[in-house]
């Protein structure tokens, strides 16, 4: 098939050219030293000689996308922040093992490939990458006229990263009497969107523009805002304490995603009273006449990193925390407990 002829069939091959030459600034700036190369090849390069320093090197992996949380950046037509919440998913899943982040490629697909529009996204996740401190190393824009609308996408991407076989985190180190540490999340990041979608867009009705006194602004800023991107942080962190586990508090809240870092005979017992959850969450529950168990198990209610860590050590770890920027607290600790490993508010 020619060109003018793939074109007729909805798929513009030199828009994907000027979307590519948009971002290649983006992208440079994330490249650390062991990026080879530009983009444009078939295969990004990372030089795999940087982890001879590593005694036994582990790699390590994570694949996410961003959920629905991408109408709301094609209804406002702002596309520069999604790309923080694809990265967050992506390096966040992968440093609570202990990992370090090195490189991220990414997948858009779009009805339509409107350059600009592409080169936002990615411009939204080179920051995050930044952020990270990992590259970008390559991705793929692929256009679907008749499967997407013209306005329409949907951006995934995965991570690679490294830990040393003995430094790697988990279950198996955490022990009962241990502390776990929250750390606050920057709003609902990219989980439960179609939960708060149908709630606040589809029953209440309530429009994007509208200004909400209890958020300070608008419903579409504060469904807008970026997904927290905790990686330098809790790498500072495991530097600097001993940390056990970690856990990223994705889609099945709180609990859910903490109990699958605690290992059988014990339970994280959490206290609610250690926290108030931002109103955005109240907002939902209370708009949507939704229980508080079914929210909790859905939402991350303000809490977006947990740690786990030696009682003794709970105070440095706030210290870390605070003096990065990232607001902390003690949520509860590790106790003895029939069954499989659990977590529980009470």
């Amino acid at each position: 098939m020619n060109k003018s002829a793939y074109a007729a069939a909805g798929v513009d091959i030199e828009a994907g050219d000027r979307a590519v030459e948009l971002m290649k600034a983006s992208v440079a700036r994330t490249h650390r030293p062991e990026v080879l190369g530009g983009l444009g090849g078939f295969a990004g390069f990372f030089d795999a000689s940087a982890l001879k320093g590593y005694a036994h090197p582990v790699l390590a992996t994570s694949t996410d996308g961003v959920g629905t949380k991408v109408a709301i950046a094609q209804a406002l037509d702002r596309h520069d922040t999604i790309g923080s919440d694809l990265v967050g998913m992506l390096v966040d899943d992968l440093v609570v093992t202990g990992a370090e982040p090195l490189f991220v490629t990414d997948y858009i697909a779009c009805g339509k490939v409107v350059p600009e529009r592409i080169a936002a996204i990615v411009s939204g996740i080179a920051d995050a990458c930044v952020a990270a401190g990992c590259s970008l190393v390559g991705g793929e824009t692929a256009e679907h006229p008749g499967l997407l609308g013209p306005d329409e996408y949907d951006v995934a991407g995965a991570t690679t990263g490294v830990v040393e076989r003995d430094g790697i985190l988990g279950a198996h180190r955490v022990e009962v009497g241990d502390a776990v540490v929250a750390m606050a999340s920057s709003g609902l990041h990219s989980n439960g969107y179609s939960l708060v979608r149908r709630v606040l867009l589809e029953q209440a009705g309530w429009s994007l523009d509208r200004h909400v006194d209890e958020l300070g602004r608008t419903l579409g800023e504060e469904l807008l805002e970026p997904t927290k991107v905790y990686a330098l942080d809790v790498l500072a962190l495991i530097r600097e304490v001993q940390c056990h586990a970690l856990s990223h508090i994705t889609g099945g809240g709180l609990a859910n995603n903490l109990a699958r870092v605690i290992p059988g005979g014990m339970q994280a017992r959490l206290s609610r009273s250690s926290w108030t959850p931002p109103a955005i969450f109240t907002l939902v529950q209370e708009t949507g006449g939704i229980s508080g168990a079914d929210l909790e198990a859905t939402l991350n209610m303000g809490v977006g990193m947990v740690v786990v860590l030696p009682q003794e050590q709970a105070d440095a770890a706030l210290r870390v925390l605070a003096g990065r920027g990232v607001a902390g607290w003690v949520l509860g600790e590790i106790v003895t407990a029939d069954g499989p490993g659990s977590a529980l508010l009470t």
